[in-house]
């Protein structure tokens, strides 16, 4: 009993509801929170069956590609304004509130089957009458005591060992016949883009301009192909391909993808729609005709061949630059290592630049507000980044301005791919480039970084602003005063971490945008605690200060202190995996600075002595000792500043001095003949006295270069 059912579908049961609505053996068909006509790999078969069934209802809330060949809609109101109640696992029962009335004339889909069988209880009712006499039947709480918990949880059995009734030399011949059967010049998978799943958030602009985890494309699907296939079919940038299978025939983007395996074609179904809405509509292609049955079940991988088509497109990528070119930014290890030493690759530069420093130190005895942030348990899934746009208003702005490198994320999640046990010494991507023949690109890890504004200490945007419009607080926090700001972007250039955006038009209401959130029923997603940025203004990761706002005015109303977990950021808020952590520095109990005293942390950058607030906890790898390709520590730079630095801090040796003399006396030389040169006049046209014939050289050389300046 503790096995999923998640999934009870059967692809062969709706193959005989096609089969019996031809014959015409159904009457009526109701469809709920499905789209066959769209998603079914053969929506000619649907849309012939859905004619023959007399009437046919869809409780879907637009008229999709499904609803709009049917009888009639009735549309079902969204969860956020339903009742009715979940069984999530065994013994754990919850109830599911609405959080909103009605926003247009919709129904509930209980409610519209109570009603049709001629039961007038409205699902309040219907939900509390239900828990009353059977789940809360002998038990001490009642129905306004749960509803204010929210759940009621009865326990669960004790977990019985699975009895397995499989034939296993069965299932593996079944598992030998598939993979032959789709042996062939390239073997096709279709998968679910973790944004739009099956094409049910098609028309979410917010899911759609989510980069993808691995690809960081946006706004489309493509065939991802390892980079040696696309080599050998002579594929560029922003190349395209002809991909066929099963009698079907699309022509897709491609994208060279590290880490695939050669001989296969990847490509995402969800896209293509006709009738999602604004946002969605005619966004990448449909791959879902290149699905098959076998033996009942739909198969999402095929045979099929790939060739060069014609022209170029261009995706929208939020990341084009894949390495980290040896430099420390994000820090590996492996478990081995970690074992031996816990500091292993954490990489502090705690004793650079302790002699100069051009910021006064002040101290902040109220909050420090800071961040932790644990590479081990980010997966790059970007449920952050969808948190921060809704909670900050940031913009949607397209695939046009994303191609441009104009998305307005305040937080992106940067992924960068690692080759184990290759040469450090390729740290720059033409080197990579250069030596990809001999590199494996199937054998490559991938990890994640979220990437936000550090709020740094000594913040390099600040001494740069010529308004001060991004100031720092008292609480150790970077500001921004969006009416000072007139788009100087010096604050952009002068960033190490490129973590702020520029407004280039004013998003919320220019017609450019029209298909995503400028209108004014979807401008009620705003947050009317957040100010919506106008044309010509920077901006960048404010660490929630709503949030930090409202907590800390809630603990005044109760005449306490902030407590540790009461203001939690909205990325933070998001994170299934526990990744972020938010908190006050200067109590030592909170869980951020506990994080913070990890032995693997360190900071991006430290080198450059901007002292960052957020801290990253090192990646450790549960593998082989090999060192990853772009995590040298060779080049970095902390080493490239304590070389320019070391004769200023440090006492010259005898080398530098007999350097540095040589170059004085050249530099001297070299002033005192081109002066004479011009005091004497220029020997080689007869004019004046004559110099030394080799002045006649350097003054061709230098009246010519005149010249051509």
């Amino acid at each position: 009993d503790n096995y999923s059912k998640q999934y009870q579908g059967s692809d062969s049961s709706f193959q005989a509801f096609l089969a019996a609505a031809k014959s015409g053996q159904v009457g009526v068909a109701f469809f709920l929170n499905s789209n066959p006509v769209y998603d079914y790999f053969k929506a000619d078969d649907v849309k012939a069956a859905l004619k023959q069934v007399p009437f046919t209802l869809s409780f879907s809330q637009r008229a999709d590609e499904t609803a709009s060949e049917l009888t009639a809609i009735a549309p079902a109101s969204t969860f956020l304004e339903s009742w009715g109640d979940a069984n999530p696992k065994e013994g754990l029962f919850s109830i599911i509130q609405p959080t909103i009335n009605p926003v247009f004339k919709t129904r509930q889909v209980e409610q519209s089957l109570l009603t049709w069988a001629g039961n007038d209880t409205d699902m309040y009712n219907f939900v509390k009458n239900l828990w009353s006499t059977q789940i809360l039947a002998g038990s001490t709480k009642n129905w306004d005591a749960v509803l204010q918990t929210g759940f009621e949880y009865k326990g669960a059995k004790a977990a019985t060992a699975p009895a397995f009734t499989g034939n296993a030399a069965a299932a593996a011949s079944a598992i030998e016949a598939s993979s032959k059967a789709i042996t062939g010049e390239f073997e096709l998978k279709l998968y679910e883009p973790s944004a739009l799943r099956d094409g049910r958030y098609g028309n979410n602009a917010y899911l759609q301009e989510l980069p993808d985890p691995v690809s960081k494309v946006t706004w489309d699907n493509y065939a991802a192909l390892n980079p040696k296939d696309a080599e050998k079919l002579g594929l560029g940038e922003d190349g395209k391909v002809t991909v066929k299978a099963n009698g079907v025939e699309l022509e897709l983007p491609v994208v060279q993808q590290p880490g695939q395996a050669q001989g296969t074609v990847s490509v995402a179904v969800g896209y293509g729609r006709t009738k999602v809405g604004k946002a969605g509509n005619e966004v990448g292609k449909n791959a879902f005709p290149f699905a098959s049955i076998i033996n009942g079940t739909v198969q999402g991988v095929a045979k099929a061949t790939v060739a060069k088509a014609s022209g170029t497109y261009q995706l929208a990528q939020t990341q084009t630059h894949h390495t980290i070119e040896g430099r420390n930014v994000i820090r590996e290890t492996t478990f081995a290592k970690y074992l031996k030493d816990p500091n292993s690759e954490a990489g502090r530069f705690t004793d650079n630049h302790k002699t100069y420093d051009l910021w006064n130190k002040y101290e902040q005895p109220g909050h420090k507000w800071v961040m932790a942030i644990d590479l081990n348990a980010c997966t790059g899934c970007g449920a952050c980044i969808v948190a921060c746009n809704v909670e900050n208003n940031i913009p949607v702005v397209g695939r046009d301005e994303v191609r441009r490198r104009r998305e307005m994320h305040w937080l992106r999640i940067d992924r960068y791919y690692t080759i184990e046990g290759k040469d450090q010494d390729l740290t720059k991507e033409k080197e990579i480039a250069r030596a990809s023949a001999d590199l494996d690109f199937e054998d490559i890890t991938v990890v994640h970084q979220p990437m936000l504004c550090q709020h740094c200490g000594h913040a390099p945007c600040e001494t740069v602003c010529p308004v001060l419009a991004t100031v720092h607080s008292s609480e150790g926090l970077n500001h921004m005063a969006y009416n000072r700001c007139f788009g100087t972007r010096y604050c952009a250039n002068n960033c190490p971490f490129k973590v702020r955006r520029f407004n280039w038009f004013a998003y919320w209401n220019d017609s450019r945008f029209d298909n995503y959130l400028n209108n004014e029923f979807t401008q009620l997603v705003l947050n009317p605690d957040v100010v919506t940025r106008s044309r010509g203004v920077m901006e960048k990761c404010s660490m929630c200060i709503q949030r930090i706002q409202a907590g800390k005015l809630q603990a005044k109303i109760q005449n306490r202190k902030v407590k540790d977990g009461d203001i939690q950021m909205a990325c933070q808020q998001a994170c299934s995996a526990n990744a972020i952590i938010f908190g006050d520095a200067n109590d030592p109990e909170s869980e951020v600075s506990k994080a913070l005293r990890n032995e693997r942390v360190y900071y991006v950058l430290e080198e450059i002595n901007v002292q960052p607030g957020i801290g990253y906890m090192t990646k450790v790898r549960n593998t082989f000792e090999a060192e990853p390709l772009m995590t040298g520590k060779d080049i970095t730079y902390a080493k490239i500043t304590d070389d320019i630095l070391l004769p200023v801090e440090n006492k010259p040796n005898k080398a530098w001095w007999i350097g540095f003399t040589v170059a004085v006396l050249g530099a001297l030389l070299w002033v005192v003949s081109v002066s004479y040169t011009f005091w004497t006049g220029i020997g080689a046209w007869g004019l004046n006295k004559t110099v030394g014939w080799a002045w006649d050289i350097t003054d061709f050389v230098w009246w010519v270069g005149i010249g051509h300046a």
